[in-house]
């Protein structure tokens, strides 16, 4: 899990995008931030310059360097150390401005990062917000085959032997898309957002028994893995048991929720035995997952037509 980041890190990760150079502060490149210190101390973790509520790192545009060529030097060195003693992750100067001797003095002294990028101030602070905010989010790895199965982002779990490689080998051969297997990385990017990913070492790969470790992409095509997707919905693998028969069970199946980090994701479970053509049944358990998000529920249309029934009986009667 991405719990921190240095400044060398960050410096290394977006220097080509944000075309960065490192004016002072090197001996700082080891200072490290984490999630929970921005969440507890800071209101975001980039922002333009805030001496109030100063954000982890700050960026300085036009208007903010204009506003420190407005102060006096005493209250402009007075802001200067605040900024310094907020101890942020680093200093951006946007479109290439110079950088105030003073500032870079202070920042070199502090061992505080600051760096210059030719980019404009907004886009420094989108690409900024957007990196950190993905680097640093709760992250979790579940056991499972994710897929994208009509657009969908699903998670195929199950019990020992159910046959979790064999059902998404058989769906990729109708179409549908590997993200990750055995291992898929699930980080959550939003309150409402769980993107899964493959780990580096697994990209493309899949185990069956049987069969080894195949590499998907070289046998079925580019077009038969992705590189990440959303999580939204889960269908997990169950030998089947006597009590799979029940009423219950056959009218509104198992639907039920699991919780991935601070989300509370559908699940369909679905019994595995002989002549279920299980990759069907997946792709109608996404369908009819899409049909719930528009806020129709088969089952509950089915017993609203019953109950009406038998009112009309009952009035007949």
């Amino acid at each position: 899990m991405n719990t921190s980041i240095s400044a060398r890190e960050l410096f290394d990760q977006l220097q080509q995008t944000l075309a960065l150079r490192w004016l002072a502060g090197k001996s700082g490149k080891d200072v490290r931030t984490d999630r929970n210190e921005v969440t507890s101390k800071r209101p975001s973790l980039a922002g333009y310059l805030n001496v109030i509520h100063p954000n982890k790192v700050q960026v300085l545009g036009l208007a903010e360097l204009a506003w420190l060529d407005r102060l006096d030097a005493r209250l402009r060195w007075e802001n200067i150390s605040k900024i310094i003693e907020q101890n942020p992750l680093a200093l951006v100067i946007s479109q290439g401005q110079a950088c105030p001797a003073d500032l870079q003095q202070a920042c070199e002294d502090a061992q505080v990062a600051l760096w210059v990028s030719d980019r404009r101030g907004f886009e420094c602070l989108n690409l900024l917000q957007h990196f950190l905010s993905v680097r640093l989010a709760p992250q979790t790895s579940l056991h499972g085959v994710f897929m994208e199965i009509f657009s969908f982002g699903v998670l195929i779990t199950g019990e020992a032997g159910a046959g979790k490689s064999e059902l998404a080998l058989e769906l990729i051969s109708r179409g549908h898309r590997l993200v990750a297997d055995d291992a898929p990385e699930f980080t959550q990017i939003t309150p409402s957002i769980l993107e899964g990913s493959c780990p580096p070492l697994l990209q493309d790969m899949m185990e069956v028994r049987g069969l080894g470790i195949m590499n998907i992409r070289q046998m079925f095509g580019d077009t038969s893995v992705k590189g990440s997707k959303y999580l939204k919905l889960i269908i997990n693998l169950l030998h089947f048991r006597p009590e799979h028969n029940n009423a219950d069970f056959r009218l509104t199946g198992t639907a039920s929720t699991q919780r991935v980090l601070d989300m509370d994701i559908p699940v369909f479970n679905l019994p595995v035995a002989p002549g279920r053509n299980l990759a069907v049944l997946t792709e109608v358990a996404v369908r009819l997952q899409m049909l719930r998000q528009q806020g129709k529920d088969p089952a509950n249309d089915f017993m609203a037509r019953h109950q009406q029934l038998l009112d009309n009986t009952d009035m007949s009667s």
